[in-house]
Protein backbone atom coordinates (compact mmCIF):
# COMPACT_ATOMS: atom_id res chain seq x y z
CA UNK A 1 0.00 0.00 0.00
CA UNK A 2 2.86 2.38 0.85
CA UNK A 3 4.46 1.75 -2.55
CA UNK A 4 1.11 2.34 -4.29
CA UNK A 5 0.51 5.61 -2.44
CA UNK A 6 3.98 6.93 -3.18
CA UNK A 7 3.81 6.03 -6.86
CA UNK A 8 0.36 7.54 -7.41
CA UNK A 9 1.36 10.64 -5.44
CA UNK A 10 4.58 11.16 -7.40
CA UNK A 11 2.86 10.80 -10.77
CA UNK A 12 0.20 13.25 -9.58
CA UNK A 13 2.94 15.61 -8.44
CA UNK A 14 4.78 15.60 -11.77
CA UNK A 15 1.55 16.63 -13.47
CA UNK A 16 0.14 19.08 -10.91
CA UNK A 17 2.75 20.22 -8.36
CA UNK A 18 5.44 21.49 -10.73
CA UNK A 19 5.84 24.89 -12.40
CA UNK A 20 4.04 23.52 -15.46
CA UNK A 21 1.19 22.40 -13.21
CA UNK A 22 0.86 25.89 -11.77
CA UNK A 23 0.94 27.55 -15.17
CA UNK A 24 -1.79 25.22 -16.43
CA UNK A 25 -3.95 25.86 -13.36
CA UNK A 26 -3.38 29.62 -13.41
CA UNK A 27 -5.08 29.93 -16.79
CA UNK A 28 -8.34 29.42 -14.92
CA UNK A 29 -7.66 32.02 -12.20
CA UNK A 30 -10.01 34.99 -11.89
CA UNK A 31 -7.75 38.04 -11.96
CA UNK A 32 -10.33 40.23 -10.22
CA UNK A 33 -10.22 37.98 -7.13
CA UNK A 34 -7.11 39.79 -5.92
CA UNK A 35 -8.26 43.28 -6.93
CA UNK A 36 -8.91 44.11 -3.29
CA UNK A 37 -7.53 46.39 -0.58
CA UNK A 38 -6.25 45.06 2.74
CA UNK A 39 -5.98 48.49 4.39
CA UNK A 40 -7.17 48.34 7.98
CA UNK A 41 -6.71 44.57 8.25
CA UNK A 42 -3.99 42.73 10.16
CA UNK A 43 -2.22 39.55 9.10
CA UNK A 44 0.08 37.29 11.12
CA UNK A 45 2.43 35.16 9.04
CA UNK A 46 4.76 32.65 10.66
CA UNK A 47 8.03 31.87 8.89
CA UNK A 48 7.79 35.15 7.00
CA UNK A 49 11.47 35.92 6.43
CA UNK A 50 11.98 33.77 3.32
CA UNK A 51 10.32 31.60 0.70
CA UNK A 52 6.54 31.30 0.65
CA UNK A 53 6.12 33.25 3.87
CA UNK A 54 8.06 36.26 2.65
CA UNK A 55 6.28 36.34 -0.71
CA UNK A 56 2.94 36.12 1.09
CA UNK A 57 3.90 39.02 3.35
CA UNK A 58 5.10 41.02 0.35
CA UNK A 59 1.89 40.51 -1.62
CA UNK A 60 -0.36 41.44 1.31
CA UNK A 61 1.79 44.45 2.22
CA UNK A 62 1.37 45.74 -1.34
CA UNK A 63 -2.39 45.63 -0.71
CA UNK A 64 -1.98 47.83 2.37
CA UNK A 65 -2.40 45.19 5.09
CA UNK A 66 -0.66 45.40 8.45
CA UNK A 67 1.86 42.57 8.59
CA UNK A 68 3.04 40.72 11.69
CA UNK A 69 6.07 38.65 10.69
CA UNK A 70 6.69 35.82 13.16
CA UNK A 71 10.23 34.55 12.66
CA UNK A 72 12.91 32.63 14.53
CA UNK A 73 15.99 34.54 13.33
CA UNK A 74 15.96 38.26 14.15
CA UNK A 75 18.67 39.31 11.69
CA UNK A 76 17.05 37.52 8.74
CA UNK A 77 13.64 38.83 9.75
CA UNK A 78 14.83 42.44 9.83
CA UNK A 79 16.42 42.10 6.40
CA UNK A 80 13.18 40.65 5.02
CA UNK A 81 11.15 43.39 6.71
CA UNK A 82 13.33 46.06 5.07
CA UNK A 83 12.85 44.38 1.68
CA UNK A 84 9.07 44.26 2.11
CA UNK A 85 8.84 47.91 3.20
CA UNK A 86 11.09 49.07 0.37
CA UNK A 87 9.22 47.17 -2.35
CA UNK A 88 5.67 47.66 -1.05
CA UNK A 89 5.97 51.18 0.35
CA UNK A 90 4.02 49.91 3.38
CA UNK A 91 5.65 50.69 6.73
CA UNK A 92 3.10 48.71 8.77
CA UNK A 93 5.34 45.65 8.87
CA UNK A 94 6.27 44.34 12.31
CA UNK A 95 8.72 41.64 13.38
CA UNK A 96 8.09 39.22 16.26
CA UNK A 97 10.76 36.70 17.26
CA UNK A 98 9.55 33.19 18.10
CA UNK A 99 10.85 29.64 17.82
CA UNK A 100 7.76 27.62 16.87
CA UNK A 101 9.42 24.40 18.04
CA UNK A 102 9.42 25.64 21.65
CA UNK A 103 5.87 25.15 22.88
CA UNK A 104 6.30 27.29 25.98
CA UNK A 105 7.52 30.20 23.87
CA UNK A 106 4.49 29.85 21.59
CA UNK A 107 2.27 30.12 24.66
CA UNK A 108 4.06 33.24 25.87
CA UNK A 109 4.01 34.90 22.47
CA UNK A 110 0.28 34.32 21.86
CA UNK A 111 -0.70 35.68 25.25
CA UNK A 112 1.53 38.74 24.87
CA UNK A 113 0.19 39.41 21.39
CA UNK A 114 -3.40 39.31 22.63
CA UNK A 115 -2.59 41.90 25.28
CA UNK A 116 -0.84 44.22 22.82
CA UNK A 117 -3.19 44.11 19.82
CA UNK A 118 -6.98 44.54 19.73
CA UNK A 119 -7.67 42.33 16.73
CA UNK A 120 -6.26 39.95 14.14
CA UNK A 121 -8.04 39.38 10.84
CA UNK A 122 -5.97 36.59 9.35
CA UNK A 123 -3.55 34.03 10.81
CA UNK A 124 -1.29 32.27 8.31
CA UNK A 125 0.47 29.20 9.74
CA UNK A 126 3.34 28.95 7.29
CA UNK A 127 6.41 28.10 9.37
CA UNK A 128 7.51 24.50 9.26
CA UNK A 129 10.56 22.29 9.43
CA UNK A 130 11.87 18.94 8.29
CA UNK A 131 14.49 17.65 10.71
CA UNK A 132 15.98 14.48 9.24
CA UNK A 133 17.37 13.11 12.51
CA UNK A 134 15.27 12.72 15.63
CA UNK A 135 15.72 15.75 17.87
CA UNK A 136 13.68 17.02 20.80
CA UNK A 137 12.80 20.47 22.14
CA UNK A 138 13.18 21.66 25.73
CA UNK A 139 9.97 19.82 26.67
CA UNK A 140 11.27 16.54 25.25
CA UNK A 141 8.96 16.66 22.24
CA UNK A 142 10.12 15.56 18.79
CA UNK A 143 10.99 18.74 16.89
CA UNK A 144 9.07 18.18 13.66
CA UNK A 145 5.90 17.45 15.60
CA UNK A 146 6.54 20.31 18.03
CA UNK A 147 6.93 22.80 15.18
CA UNK A 148 4.55 21.59 12.50
CA UNK A 149 1.69 20.35 14.66
CA UNK A 150 1.79 21.32 18.33
CA UNK A 151 3.11 24.83 17.67
CA UNK A 152 0.37 25.41 15.09
CA UNK A 153 -2.22 24.03 17.50
CA UNK A 154 -1.19 26.22 20.44
CA UNK A 155 -0.80 29.39 18.37
CA UNK A 156 -4.12 28.98 16.54
CA UNK A 157 -6.14 27.83 19.54
CA UNK A 158 -4.73 30.68 21.65
CA UNK A 159 -5.49 33.33 19.04
CA UNK A 160 -9.05 32.21 18.26
CA UNK A 161 -10.54 34.67 20.83
CA UNK A 162 -8.66 37.53 19.15
CA UNK A 163 -9.73 36.40 15.68
CA UNK A 164 -13.34 36.34 16.85
CA UNK A 165 -13.08 40.04 17.68
CA UNK A 166 -12.13 40.83 14.08
CA UNK A 167 -14.00 41.33 10.84
CA UNK A 168 -14.04 38.34 8.49
CA UNK A 169 -11.50 36.23 10.40
CA UNK A 170 -9.56 33.57 8.53
CA UNK A 171 -6.95 30.95 9.41
CA UNK A 172 -4.79 29.47 6.66
CA UNK A 173 -2.33 26.64 7.23
CA UNK A 174 0.33 25.85 4.65
CA UNK A 175 0.40 22.06 4.53
CA UNK A 176 1.75 19.72 1.86
CA UNK A 177 0.52 17.30 -0.76
CA UNK A 178 2.91 14.85 0.86
CA UNK A 179 0.25 14.24 3.50
CA UNK A 180 -1.71 12.28 0.87
CA UNK A 181 0.58 9.28 1.42
CA UNK A 182 -0.03 9.26 5.18
CA UNK A 183 -2.88 8.07 7.36
CA UNK A 184 -3.24 9.76 10.76
CA UNK A 185 -1.15 7.84 13.29
CA UNK A 186 -2.69 8.88 16.59
CA UNK A 187 -0.80 6.17 18.48
CA UNK A 188 2.71 7.57 17.85
CA UNK A 189 2.83 11.36 17.56
CA UNK A 190 6.44 11.45 18.77
CA UNK A 191 7.73 9.02 16.10
CA UNK A 192 9.20 6.76 18.77
CA UNK A 193 10.86 3.46 17.95
CA UNK A 194 11.86 2.03 14.63
CA UNK A 195 13.46 3.84 11.70
CA UNK A 196 13.17 7.64 11.76
CA UNK A 197 12.74 9.25 8.34
CA UNK A 198 12.28 13.02 8.19
CA UNK A 199 10.17 13.04 5.03
CA UNK A 200 7.67 10.54 6.49
CA UNK A 201 7.43 12.39 9.80
CA UNK A 202 6.93 15.67 7.94
CA UNK A 203 4.17 14.16 5.78
CA UNK A 204 2.49 12.78 8.91
CA UNK A 205 2.61 16.25 10.51
CA UNK A 206 0.98 17.67 7.40
CA UNK A 207 -1.81 15.09 7.61
CA UNK A 208 -2.26 16.18 11.22
CA UNK A 209 -2.65 19.80 10.06
CA UNK A 210 -5.44 18.77 7.70
CA UNK A 211 -7.25 16.92 10.49
CA UNK A 212 -6.84 19.93 12.79
CA UNK A 213 -8.23 22.30 10.16
CA UNK A 214 -11.29 20.13 9.64
CA UNK A 215 -11.85 20.03 13.39
CA UNK A 216 -11.50 23.80 13.84
CA UNK A 217 -13.92 24.45 11.00
CA UNK A 218 -16.58 22.37 12.74
CA UNK A 219 -16.09 23.93 16.17
CA UNK A 220 -15.54 27.59 15.17
CA UNK A 221 -18.10 28.43 12.44
CA UNK A 222 -17.47 32.20 12.55
CA UNK A 223 -13.87 31.78 11.36
CA UNK A 224 -13.04 30.54 7.86
CA UNK A 225 -10.38 27.83 8.12
CA UNK A 226 -8.43 26.46 5.18
CA UNK A 227 -5.36 24.34 4.58
CA UNK A 228 -3.43 24.24 1.34
CA UNK A 229 -0.67 22.66 -0.72
CA UNK A 230 1.64 25.17 -2.46
CA UNK A 231 3.07 22.65 -4.89
CA UNK A 232 6.73 21.70 -5.16
CA UNK A 233 8.44 25.02 -4.52
CA UNK A 234 12.07 26.08 -4.84
CA UNK A 235 12.80 27.53 -1.39
CA UNK A 236 15.94 27.66 0.77
CA UNK A 237 14.36 25.09 3.10
CA UNK A 238 13.84 22.58 0.29
CA UNK A 239 17.47 22.99 -0.74
CA UNK A 240 18.61 22.48 2.84
CA UNK A 241 16.38 19.56 3.83
CA UNK A 242 15.97 17.77 0.49
CA UNK A 243 19.01 18.56 -1.67
CA UNK A 244 18.63 15.45 -3.82
CA UNK A 245 15.00 16.25 -4.58
CA UNK A 246 15.97 19.84 -5.39
CA UNK A 247 18.70 18.65 -7.75
CA UNK A 248 16.42 16.10 -9.43
CA UNK A 249 13.55 18.54 -10.02
CA UNK A 250 15.62 21.59 -10.94
CA UNK A 251 13.72 24.10 -13.05
CA UNK A 252 10.50 22.13 -12.72
CA UNK A 253 10.08 23.46 -9.18
CA UNK A 254 7.70 26.38 -8.70
CA UNK A 255 8.92 29.81 -7.72
CA UNK A 256 8.16 31.07 -4.21
CA UNK A 257 5.71 33.58 -5.71
CA UNK A 258 3.81 30.75 -7.41
CA UNK A 259 3.84 28.74 -4.19
CA UNK A 260 2.43 31.70 -2.26
CA UNK A 261 -0.35 32.45 -4.73
CA UNK A 262 -3.08 30.32 -3.15
CA UNK A 263 -2.11 31.50 0.36
CA UNK A 264 -2.56 35.11 -0.76
CA UNK A 265 -5.84 34.24 -2.50
CA UNK A 266 -7.17 32.53 0.62
CA UNK A 267 -6.11 35.49 2.77
CA UNK A 268 -7.47 38.31 0.60
CA UNK A 269 -10.07 37.28 -1.93
CA UNK A 270 -13.81 37.58 -1.46
CA UNK A 271 -14.17 34.23 -3.21
CA UNK A 272 -12.30 32.24 -0.55
CA UNK A 273 -14.85 32.63 2.29
CA UNK A 274 -17.57 31.41 -0.07
CA UNK A 275 -15.88 27.98 -0.10
CA UNK A 276 -16.58 25.41 2.64
CA UNK A 277 -14.54 26.09 5.78
CA UNK A 278 -12.07 23.33 6.57
CA UNK A 279 -11.27 22.55 2.92
CA UNK A 280 -7.92 21.57 1.42
CA UNK A 281 -6.80 23.79 -1.47
CA UNK A 282 -4.42 23.55 -4.38
CA UNK A 283 -4.10 26.32 -6.97
CA UNK A 284 -7.18 28.18 -5.67
CA UNK A 285 -9.43 25.12 -5.83
CA UNK A 286 -10.76 22.69 -3.25
CA UNK A 287 -9.14 19.29 -3.81
CA UNK A 288 -9.56 15.87 -2.13
CA UNK A 289 -7.62 15.10 1.05
CA UNK A 290 -7.14 11.43 0.09
CA UNK A 291 -5.80 9.58 -2.93
CA UNK A 292 -8.16 7.08 -4.59
CA UNK A 293 -8.13 3.66 -2.90
CA UNK A 294 -5.27 4.69 -0.58
CA UNK A 295 -7.05 3.84 2.70
CA UNK A 296 -5.86 6.97 4.48
CA UNK A 297 -9.16 8.04 6.04
CA UNK A 298 -9.15 8.51 9.82
CA UNK A 299 -11.62 6.93 12.20
CA UNK A 300 -13.53 9.13 14.63
CA UNK A 301 -11.73 7.34 17.47
CA UNK A 302 -8.30 8.18 16.03
CA UNK A 303 -9.21 11.84 15.53
CA UNK A 304 -10.50 12.11 19.10
CA UNK A 305 -7.38 10.44 20.45
CA UNK A 306 -5.18 12.80 18.42
CA UNK A 307 -7.01 15.91 19.66
CA UNK A 308 -6.91 14.71 23.27
CA UNK A 309 -3.16 14.18 23.08
CA UNK A 310 -2.58 17.62 21.58
CA UNK A 311 -4.60 19.23 24.35
CA UNK A 312 -2.74 17.35 27.05
CA UNK A 313 0.72 18.02 25.60
CA UNK A 314 -0.10 21.70 25.10
CA UNK A 315 -1.21 22.14 28.69
CA UNK A 316 1.80 20.24 29.98
CA UNK A 317 4.13 22.66 28.15
CA UNK A 318 2.30 25.78 29.32
CA UNK A 319 4.42 28.11 31.51
CA UNK A 320 3.50 27.78 35.18
CA UNK A 321 2.41 31.39 35.61
CA UNK A 322 -0.28 30.83 32.97
CA UNK A 323 -1.49 27.51 34.34
CA UNK A 324 -4.14 29.03 36.61
CA UNK A 325 -5.91 30.87 33.81
CA UNK A 326 -8.27 28.54 31.90
CA UNK A 327 -8.74 31.18 29.18
CA UNK A 328 -5.16 30.85 27.97
CA UNK A 329 -6.05 27.82 25.92
CA UNK A 330 -9.64 26.71 25.87
CA UNK A 331 -10.09 22.95 25.36
CA UNK A 332 -10.61 21.98 21.76
CA UNK A 333 -14.37 21.92 21.47
CA UNK A 334 -15.74 18.45 20.99
CA UNK A 335 -12.51 16.69 21.96
CA UNK A 336 -12.13 14.26 24.85
CA UNK A 337 -10.87 15.76 28.10
CA UNK A 338 -9.26 12.72 29.68
CA UNK A 339 -5.44 12.77 29.80
CA UNK A 340 -3.77 10.94 26.97
CA UNK A 341 -1.76 7.80 27.56
CA UNK A 342 0.80 9.03 25.04
CA UNK A 343 2.57 11.37 27.41
CA UNK A 344 5.32 8.83 27.80
CA UNK A 345 12.85 24.93 9.71
CA UNK A 346 10.61 26.02 6.63
CA UNK A 347 9.54 24.06 3.62
CA UNK A 348 6.61 22.53 1.79
CA UNK A 349 6.78 19.57 -0.57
Amino acid sequence: MSLYRNLIWFLKGIKEYTRDGYEAASRGFVVEDLGVSAVGQSFMITGANSGIGKETAMAIAKKGGTIHMVCRNKDKAEVARADIIRESGNTEVHVHILDMSETGQVWEFAETFKRQYPSLNVLINNAGCMVNKRETNSNGLEKNFATNTLGVYVLTQSLIPLLLKSRGPRVITVSSGGMLVQRLRAHNLQSLGGFFKGTQVYAQNKRQQVVLTEHWAKTNPVIHFSVMHPGWVDTPAVSGSMPQFRQMMGERLRTAVQGADTVVWLALSRAAPATPSGSFFQDRKVVPTHLPMAWTHSSTKDVQKFLAQLETLAHKARPQHQAADPQNLAPAAGSPTEPSQALEVQQHV
